[in-house]
């Protein structure tokens, strides 16, 4: 009878962790090394999660900016040569005003300030269903650039929030 219970047990802990909304995929990462001299600073891990949206925890490890904030933004490209610049623009595939992630105007690249402490570090995370990893997507994140800016974003300066130099970047690659 015991292991009849233990069985009918492990089965619906089996079934409710399945079904979770909340349940995810690493799908998706980006090593991010300083522009100048290729020293890494962080990861950004992606995620599928269950209910079609997409997480991404980024972490910070930046001695060199400690107890300062940074912007961090997506661009265009995954091309982190030239200190950055070959990543271009913000990546915008919406066309929409540059912002603070949440408010009326944000674009899709926009995700925010990090606050690192007095060791350099720092995390965000953001949960959205403006990305995905398909092929094709207009909302494709793949092979797209992040950067981490010098500065910190004003949230209104268009189209870069005035973010300052490009001393961070890494290239988002499908796991």
């Amino acid at each position: 009878m015991k292991n009849y219970l233990t069985i009918a047990i492990i089965a619906m802990v089996a079934l409710f962790t399945s079904c979770s909304p909340t349940a995810e995929v690493e799908v998706a990462q980006a090593k991010l090394a300083t522009t100048a001299d290729a020293k890494d600073i962080g990861l950004a891990k992606f995620y599928q999660l269950k209910d079609g949206k997409m997480r991404m925890d980024l972490e910070l490890n930046f001695p060199a900016r400690a107890d300062s904030t940074v912007a961090v933004h997506f661009h265009e490209h995954g091309d982190c040569g030239d200190m950055g610049n070959n990543t271009h623009g913000h990546w915008n595939p919406t066309n929409e005003a540059h912002g603070k992630w949440g408010s009326a105007a944000y674009h899709s690249g926009d995700i925010g300030n990090i606050q690192l402490d007095s060791k350099g570090h720092g995390s965000i995370s953001v949960t959205t269903d403006r990305w995905s990893i398909e092929e094709n997507d207009i909302k494709n994140i793949i092979d797209r650039g992040i950067i981490v800016h010098g500065g910190t974003d004003d949230y209104t300066t268009q189209p870069t929030g005035n973010s300052g130099p490009r001393v961070g970047c890494g290239v988002i690659v499908k796991l």
